[in-house]
């Protein structure tokens, strides 16, 4: 007989993915399985940025201090 009381395997996997991408997201850190698949999408033809090269570009935009900042 089957437990129907947990999710099976690879939803709880999914399930698991998703809180971390939640997560990531709520701390302001973009999620390189997600430019992965735009690129994918979107943008074939291009080069993909590495994971750890996709974190140096996304925190780079972020604190770097340019005209559209005020302070």
């Amino acid at each position: 007989m089957k437990c129907l009381c947990f999710p099976r395997k690879c939803d709880l996997v999914a399930m698991v993915k998703l809180a971390g991408q939640t997560a990531r997201l709520m701390v302001g850190v973009a999620d390189h399985e997600t430019y992965l698949r735009h690129m994918a999408l979107s943008h074939p033809q291009e080069v993909t940025l590495s994971e750890a090269e996709f974190f140096r570009n996304r925190l780079s935009a972020r604190y770097q201090r340019g005209a559209m900042r005020c302070c």
